[in-house]
């Protein structure tokens, strides 16, 4: 990348915009933006929000799909000197509510209707006493960006005032192991992560990016648009995903570069083995979230053409733990998701938090500048995250080979027992993914009077290919250990899934 990192994400725009004016930056719905325009319209934008009140150390929080708008209004407030609070677009009025209360945000970004939703309706009932505005991305953002002056001095002001230690967002997890919890992260634990990031994936100048991972989440806002910025690749965003829309954007746009959990990859090639598109501008991508079978990597490369595809695991908690690294081997990267982060300690711990040694199974630890500073207004769950000697506890669980790769098993709280033996569903997916009949699996425990707990696991079928539950239960009694095989099996036509395109077991579990 040349020219020093920049300091924080108002920044990276702006050098952006220093380095290459007239690339394009956006391309959405036909249209084109140009970085120096881009950064054009975000000093306009947080112009606007200054005059407005927005000042350093507010919360502006952005309740809409992906868009240009969303980037704008992100970075604009962030050049104010406020913090993002990015809200997951499947919330209810309540759970936003509870968020929007919680983090004090002063302003709201959202849209008018996304998917049918009135965004603002879900809240009217809402007690916000800290929310002084709503502003529409989808209905008079234009006027209220035209309210700014570009050549704004206070920006100016701002910008050299925020420096690495400056909060830059707060985080909501997703809240599957209780309430979700605030975490705060600086632009100083962001923009280096990022950038080491895209040295890992190659990403370039100009290559365009499909943005289909949502910007509510760290993938499509920190190693998306953000690393879109950094290296000067072209943001593409996508605001839902849809497999059809996806192959068009893929053909129309020469997308070079698409990231993504296994589900994006799996029903693009459920999708292309039905009707095949054109994907020869594929060129790079990432994937992870627990274990990627080894199959899906090698169809991936083969059928939709992405060379460089890539292994790599993070957290909100943390945005890049670790990632395989540019020309290891293909068993690897099929099979693990890489060493630590430049920077990063990252090892596997016992219940007592001692390091296990290497190919035994135990917590993945990790410790470093990326791990976020806290979970806001909550020093409890805090110290019980990170422990006295700066270990994050990320609760899952894996482990490491003596060259420092590391293999994820399982998250801790989808392990269960039966008849006392651990399993771990992703170990299990893995297992029954090498059947040539599925396309997608998902395991999870259900009660056994018996056994505590046994396995069900919910399979959709490869395209044009029938498969009985005895044929799956007689298949798996063959290739994996008794305690493993799922007690029953469930033929489904899809398995649902969050806005992060993550499988949704909590609503298969009473399935």
């Amino acid at each position: 990348m040349g020219d020093p990192l920049p300091r924080t994400i108002p920044h990276a725009a702006e050098r952006a915009a220093r380095l290459w004016p007239n690339a394009p930056a956006v391309i959405e719905d036909g249209e084109t933006l140009s970085f120096a325009q881009l950064w054009q319209e975000c000093r306009r934008a947080a112009s606007a929000l200054l005059d407005r009140g927005v000042s350093a150390g507010d919360r502006v929080a952005i309740w809409a799909p992906n868009s240009r708008e969303w980037v704008v209004a992100a970075i604009a407030a962030q050049a104010c000197g406020a913090a993002v609070v990015p809200l997951n677009t499947r919330l209810k009025g309540r759970e936003a509510g509870d968020i929007l209360r919680r983090s004090r945000a002063c302003l709201l970004f959202t849209v008018r209707a996304f998917l049918g939703i009135d965004y603002q309706a879900l809240i009217v009932d809402e007690d916000l006493p800290d929310l002084r505005a709503t502003i529409m991305l989808d209905d008079g953002f234009a006027e209220v960006v035209g309210q700014g002056r570009d050549d704004d001095p206070r920006i100016d002001r701002i910008l050299a005032s925020l420096d690495a230690d400056t909060l830059s967002d707060i985080m909501f997890t997703s809240g599957t192991t209780g309430a979700p919890k605030g975490v705060m992260s600086t632009h100083g634990r962001v923009v280096p992560l990022c950038a080491a990031w895209i040295a890992n994936t190659g990403l370039t100048r100009g290559e365009r990016y499909l943005l289909v991972n949502p910007f509510f989440h760290s993938f499509g806002y920190k190693v998306g648009w953000l690393a879109c910025l950094v290296s000067g690749a072209v943001i593409v965003p996508m605001p839902q995903f849809d497999v059809k829309g996806a192959m068009e954007l893929i053909e129309r746009e020469r997308i070079a570069f698409l990231p993504g959990p296994p589900t994006i990859f799996q029903m693009l090639l459920a999708e292309h083995d039905k009707e095949p598109f054109d994907c020869s501008s594929l060129r790079g991508g990432t994937t992870g979230a627990a274990m990627v079978p080894p199959q899906l990597i090698e169809r991936i490369r083969a059928e939709l053409g992405i060379r460089d595809i890539i292994t790599a695991y993070g957290m909100t908690e943390c945005l890049a733990i670790t990632s395989c690294r540019p020309g290891d081997a293909a068993e690897l990267i099929a099979s693990t998701c890489g060493v630590a982060m430049p920077g990063h300690e990252v090892i596997v711990a016992d219940d007592e938090g001692r390091e296990l040694p290497r190919g035994e199974t135990g917590e993945i630890f990790v410790r470093g500048p990326g791990v976020m500073l806290g979970y806001l207004d909550d020093a409890e769950a805090t110290a019980k995250t990170i422990d006295g000697e700066g270990w994050l506890h990320t609760g899952d669980v894996g482990t490491m080979d003596k060259q420092g790769y590391l293999r994820i098993t399982d998250r801790k709280k989808d392990m269960y027992i039966s008849g006392g033996f651990n399993c771990y569903p992703a170990e299990i997916e893995k297992l029954l993914s090498a059947h040539p009949a599925v396309g997608m699996v998902a395991v999870v425990g259900v009660p056994d009077q018996r056994l505590g707990e046994v396995g069900r696991a919910f399979v959709v079928p490869r395209p044009g290919i029938d498969i009985s539950e005895e044929a799956l239960m007689c298949w798996s009694r063959e290739n994996m250990a008794n305690y493993k095989v799922p007690r029953s099996f469930r033929i489904v036509d899809e398995l649902p899934r969050n806005a992060s395109g993550k499988i949704m077991k909590s609503a298969l579990a009473d399935c």
